[in-house]
């Protein structure tokens, strides 16, 4: 009886390949499983793809709104954006597909679990820590790594053994999709000094092409969670989606990033996130209108550490799991609505609402309303400078 394996399945070349290799030339029972995180794949054209190429059965995992609430969300509100710029969309779904690999071998009866990533990037790594972290006795094989196949030898034991793939030698680029972004990779992009062409993009106009003029985008929050886009209310996915499609046509969510990859290599790699990055900067906004300055400062902190596990792979961790408790705490003051301008590829928050605002027209106005005590100033001034004042004599003492 052959030993059954579960292959992340996404219906491309690689994968493809994968299917046949490891049926045929290591001699697994694949179980291909593709999980739906927003790439609006043909389940009924990549199951058969799946099993022309010698998958057993196939499993089709919507999780669309999965990923929207529990992944994206969290993200969002942790304002997690790798490297300062990065919203994490291909490193946020690797954990839950992780998690799905694991739920359909338990289900089959597998005893190992198989990924098509490649031995110089961050995806390997993100799988295996996550099915490690899941299922440590479950084996991770990763023959794409361990047979050091490139795109070209693909190709080639594509056509050698007939398997079907829509890939071809005129595809210039590596393309990863999902509800919270899009990476592109490959072809001219490796060169840094290359303007990306426009070709490379899908979800974003350029300057030549997005919309003539400014539109104002209203968004609603309750406790941390986006609600509502415009006035109506959607789920998350079909919040996210729509909200990408808004921003996109503006020209907004374009990353070009120099990135520094888990496995020690620096890449060029280019995305598209038009809904992550709108929502950032909405959900940071209203955050910080709710929350005390000292907050804000820690939250910058627990932004970058959240970002950075994401990215290496440690979504199932520890430390994650104790950041996240310190964003839920404040998301329970992070309700109202934010208005956003968005025009020719930028974005900003142009006004924002909350009944936990902590913005008091009395204090704050100039006007004949002025509730400040001014007087209340100096005697701060004064302790302030207390030590500016002992460090100055000293020093000119030593002079």
């Amino acid at each position: 009886m052959k030993e059954k394996i579960v292959l992340a399945y996404s219906g491309g070349l690689d994968t493809s390949v994968l299917v046949h290799l490891l049926t045929h030339k290591h001699g697994y029972e694949v179980i291909a499983c593709h999980i739906d995180v927003g790439e609006a794949k043909d389940a009924e054209a990549l199951t058969a793809r799946a099993k022309s190429a010698g998958a057993i059965p196939c499993e089709f995992v919507h999780a669309r709104e999965e990923f929207a609430e529990a992944f994206c969300f969290p993200a969002l509100q942790a304002h997690a954006l790798y490297q300062g710029v990065y919203p994490l969309s291909a490193a946020l779904s690797r954990p839950l597909i992780a998690k799905h690999l694991v739920e359909v071998a338990r289900k089959h009866g597998a005893t190992a679990v198989a990924h098509g990533a490649t031995g110089k990037g961050n995806d390997q790594v993100r799988f295996e820590l996550a099915i490690k972290a899941l299922a440590p006795d479950l084996r991770v094989v990763a023959p794409q790594r361990e047979h050091n196949l490139n795109r070209d030898a693909c190709l080639a034991y594509a056509a050698e053994h007939g398997i079907e793939v829509a890939a071809t030698r005129r595809s210039p680029y590596s393309i990863d999709e999902n509800l919270w972004g899009r990476s592109i990779e490959g072809g001219v992009l490796e060169d840094p000094a290359h303007e990306p062409p426009e070709d490379a993009f899908a979800w974003t106009k350029g300057f030549g092409e997005a919309a003539p003029e400014p539109e104002r985008l209203h968004l609603r929050f309750e406790k941390g969670r986006p609600t509502h886009v415009n006035g109506e209310a959607l789920s998350p996915a079909a919040l996210i989606a729509r909200v990408s499609e808004i921003a996109g046509r503006h020209g907004v969510g374009r990353i070009d990033l120099m990135e520094d990859r888990v496995v020690g290599i620096k890449s060029r790699e280019l995305y598209e996130a038009p809904a992550a990055v709108v929502l950032i900067a909405a959900h940071k906004d209203l955050e910080r209108f709710t929350s005390l300055r000292q907050t804000s400062e820690f939250k910058e902190i627990v932004s970058q550490r959240y970002a950075n596990l994401i990215y290496d792979g440690l979504w199932f961790s520890q430390l994650r799991d104790a950041l996240e408790a310190f964003n839920q705490e404040l998301q329970q003051r992070v309700t109202g609505e934010v208005t956003l301008k968005l025009f020719q590829g930028t974005v900003r928050v142009v006004g924002r609402s909350s009944p936990f605002g902590l913005y008091d027209h009395a204090l704050s106005t100039y006007d004949e309303r002025d509730a400040f005590d001014h007087r209340a100033a100096a005697g701060l001034i004064e302790l302030q400078s207390l030590p500016l004042q002992l460090f100055a004599k000293l020093s000119k003492e030593v002079e």
